[in-house]
């Protein structure tokens, strides 16, 4: 009997190191306090309506608060249009006066007026989400970086005769949003393949004609303070 109580307690020590040592067990989730700028590793849930800003702002204010961001102010690169009664927004006024880093700590640019210049360091190698994780190009076989913004080259609005945000971020079927090429790549070699913020419209507002433009209805997350 004796015989048989050593061999448990040696399966059990035994079964405790192997859970101790597995890589679930000792990785903590990723923490990125000092991160100003991150582009979201998932879309919502209906395409491009986001219930409006507030409803992507706080898209970014969860997934930041996941990966230890918490603490800032964060809100989505978006304009809105001056339709139906709204009044127009510009991105660029509602995203802090920087600098931003992305969770690897490069620093994306130093200012508005630096983010908005052929200065910035929006790239293939920095585009980087909450999770520290790379979003994938146009060089991967998932290409994701048509990034909704809805904004003209220098972060404004565009004039309300055209849908240029879905809605104002409030349809996830017919329409279209203004997206960038976060690769600074596309089809040809012209200054819309290359924008980061102003590259082509989306064939629709929902999930599936998202994705099929080289898009996964991601956005463009900025620390405002």
């Amino acid at each position: 009997m004796s015989r048989q109580l050593r061999l448990a307690a040696l399966v059990g020590t035994v079964g405790l190191l192997f859970v101790s040592a597995s890589p679930q067990a000792q990785q903590p989730p990723p923490q990125f306090p000092n991160m100003t700028f991150f582009i979201t590793s998932v879309g919502g849930p209906s395409g491009a309506n986001y219930g409006g800003l507030e409803g992507a702002d706080k898209h970014c204010q969860t997934l930041a608060e996941k990966a230890g961001g918490g603490s800032k102010t964060w809100r989505a690169y978006l304009s809105t249009q001056a339709v139906n009664g709204a009044t127009a927004v510009n991105a660029k006024d509602r995203i802090g006066k920087g600098p931003w880093v992305n969770a690897r700590g490069v620093q994306i640019a130093a200012s508005v007026a630096d983010l908005h210049s052929a200065n910035n360091k929006i790239a293939p190698e920095t585009l980087v989400a909450e999770n520290g994780r790379l979003i994938p190009s146009r060089l991967y076989t998932v290409n994701q970086h048509d990034i909704l913004t809805g904004s003209q080259a220098d972060g404004t609005a565009f004039p309300p005769d055209k849908d240029m945000t879905c809605g104002n971020w409030t349809k996830s079927g017919e329409g279209s949003a203004m997206v960038g090429h976060a690769d600074r790549m596309g089809l040809r070699d012209d200054e819309a393949s290359k924008s980061w913020n102003t590259s082509h419209p989306s064939r629709g507002c929902d999930a599936a004609s998202l994705v099929a433009t080289g898009g996964a209805g991601l956005l463009y997350c900025f620390a405002a303070n």
